[in-house]
């Protein structure tokens, strides 16, 4: 199990890569992506045997992002025609495009661009992990590459939502507080069963339970702080302090329930998510 856990932890910013592109953003694909690895550890409790662990593991993501897709009526399946003939894209340009992008390829054919052009899959691997043809993978990642790049080159006609004064105002407070250390104020604001993900690495509930978590925070200098946003929602950016604030190191998401902190998300050990995700620094 411990080869197991290991190739997982491995092979995580990969699979990240894919279920961000496949649902559109590098948050819900980190939720898709937990939701995968639980699956993955559940079946090898239960003694699956697999041949192909990279295979079996972009399997279970695949449908694991199918179904955040479906649940949320974001996405149909598109039926494939005929063969069109069409280049790979270089993957500095594929990591270019912005997630939303690839949302708006039928999903055979989006999985098919992702894992081949940004993953270095086979044709023969896309159709094992798709479940389909070797022939219906390769037309779904000729017609694929043509349509991201007609994609990529039109005017984007999707913006990000605005932030509502409310949510401003409260993760600048947040924010604000972080900055001066007052990490006091910011325990008397968690409601009674708070929840706290550190994303790859830990979760924790109440307010009594993630107090050492503030605690390591104030210990540390080598971070600042500022207020942002990540895909429209509301965020502390974090970055080095050592270095030029051109691009955060990590984020944090903060959850409210009225006037109190919810849940706290930090992304301090998973930094693969900013990879393309739409940010800003506001004020």
């Amino acid at each position: 199990m411990d080869d197991f856990e290991d190739r997982l932890k491995a092979l995580r910013p990969r699979l990240h890569r894919y279920c961000a592109r496949m649902t559109g953003s590098a948050v819900s694909g980190e939720d898709v992506l937990q939701d995968a690895l639980v699956k993955a550890l559940h079946a090898r409790s239960q003694g699956a045997e697999v041949d192909n662990l990279d295979g079996w593991l972009f399997r279970i993501a695949h449908n694991a992002s199918l179904d955040f897709l479906r649940g949320k009526a974001r996405a149909t399946v598109v039926p494939l025609t005929e063969d069109m003939e069409a280049a790979p894209m270089p993957e500095a340009d594929i990591v270019a495009i912005g997630f939303r992008t690839f949302l708006r390829l039928p999903e055979l054919q989006r999985c098919a661009v992702i894992l081949k052009d940004v993953l270095g899959h086979s044709v023969e691997e896309i159709a094992g992990i798709a479940g389909c043809s070797a022939a219906a993978a390769k037309s779904a990642l000729q017609r694929g590459r043509a349509g991201l790049r007609e994609l990529a080159e039109a005017p984007e006609d999707t913006r990000l939502p605005l932030m509502s004064d409310t949510d401003r105002r409260r993760i600048a407070a947040y924010v604000e507080l972080f900055r001066s250390g007052d990490f006091d104020t910011i325990r008397a604001m968690l409601a009674d069963d708070v929840k706290l993900d550190l994303v790859n690495r830990l979760h924790l509930q109440g307010r009594d339970r993630i107090g050492s978590y503030f605690t390591r925070y104030a210990q540390e200098t080598k971070w600042r702080f500022a207020l942002g946003a990540v895909e429209g929602r509301p965020a502390m950016l974090v970055f080095d302090a050592g270095g030029p604030m051109a691009a955060p190191a990590h984020f944090v998401l903060i959850d409210w329930s009225q006037e109190r902190i919810a849940a706290i998300r930090d992304f301090l050990f998973a930094p693969y998510v900013l990879e393309a995700a739409d940010w800003v620094r506001l004020g």
